[in-house]
């Protein structure tokens, strides 16, 4: 697997800095298991019927510190039910950066984003260029590049796969426990 340059619609523009990523789904549901009930209350609480209008492939615009609080999973696995492809945001919270990533999923930090985009857009993002580009009123942002490790994860898949990867590669067998 290699990381795919990206090309979707704006499904949402998170206009609060510090957005608490467990309000996607509400905190009384963050308990919920069932990943298709998740995603059916994904923004629920700020536009019902909000589930219908994502399509695959489409993305989630953020402020400076998305992701803030509790790096809980239930939020962003109903929005990849969904077929979120990934957050472009100003910046991102440490914890839900790393806990994101190791999973796979590109968050992709563009200083100036949320200024630059609206619901509905389509933007695209070119990892070899390293911009975000808004389709419909032509504007260019730059983004962070990842790092060497957050790329190899989101190459390979995730962090198993990716430790996976660099010890088939370093020759190193995975430990053996006695029986």
């Amino acid at each position: 697997m290699s990381l795919q340059n990206l090309r979707g619609r704006v499904a949402w523009v998170f206009e609060e800095d510090d957005y608490d990523i467990d309000l996607i789904v509400g905190v009384r549901n963050i308990k919920i298991t069932d990943v298709a009930e998740l995603a059916a209350l994904a923004m629920a609480d700020y536009t019902p019927g909000f589930a219908a209008t994502v399509g695959r492939g489409d993305l989630l615009v953020g402020g400076e510190n998305f992701g803030y609080g509790h790096p809980h999973y239930p939020a962003m696995r109903a929005m990849r039910h969904l077929g979120i492809a990934a957050v472009i945001a100003e910046s991102f919270s440490p914890g839900f950066f790393r806990g994101e990533t190791s999973m796979g999923f590109p968050l992709v930090t563009c200083p100036g984003i949320r200024a630059a985009a609206a619901r509905g857009d389509e933007l695209a993002v070119d990892w070899a260029t390293s911009e975000v580009k808004n389709l419909r009123t032509g504007q260019v942002l730059a983004l962070q590049p990842f790092a060497p490790s957050e790329r190899g994860m989101l190459d390979a898949g995730g962090l198993i796969p990716y430790l996976k990867q660099r010890m088939a590669r370093s020759g190193d067998a995975a430990p053996s426990h006695p029986a």
